[in-house]
């Protein structure tokens, strides 16, 4: 008898979980990452997200170098986000300095004509130290829960 009981909690627990993700991520905002003209995206993917998280530099590609794509991100009205500089691995999960954020906030003003105000550093890593500088420069940053 002990032991169907356990099976009925176990059970009902998994469902619970499931029932809380699936509510979690219909009333959570769509992202998407990686957001560049060296990364291919389709239209649709793009439509169906409400925050498009932009690389600035991705493998040596600039977003200034194609201002009709930068009109073209601009035109699905999406809140727009930094996503890193570079977008390497780890990348700010090592020390950086103020003006290695602002390479990247400069270009990403450059292609769409404002400062960013969301940050999500690539691969989610993110040192303290970081956290604190990007923190100082108005950004609210984003983490893991919106994976």
């Amino acid at each position: 008898m002990k032991s169907r009981t356990v099976i009925i909690v176990l059970f009902l627990s998994i469902i619970l979980i499931f029932t809380a993700l699936y509510i979690i991520r219909v009333f959570n905002s769509r992202e998407i990452d990686d957001v560049s003209p060296a990364v291919p995206c389709s239209e649709e993917i793009l439509m169906k997200s409400d925050i498009l998280w932009i690389v600035p530099i991705f493998e040596n590609v600039s977003i200034t170098d194609y201002p009709e794509w930068c009109e073209y991100i601009l035109s699905f009205n999406k809140s727009l986000g930094l996503h890193g500089v570079y977008h390497t691995f780890e990348e700010f999960d090592y020390d950086r300095e103020v003006s290695y954020l602002n390479l990247g906030a400069d270009y990403f003003e450059k292609c769409f004509g404002f400062k960013p105000n969301l940050f999500k550093p690539p691969h989610l890593a993110l040192s303290e130290k970081n956290k604190n500088i990007i923190e100082k420069q108005v950004y609210m940053v984003k983490g893991k829960f919106n994976q």
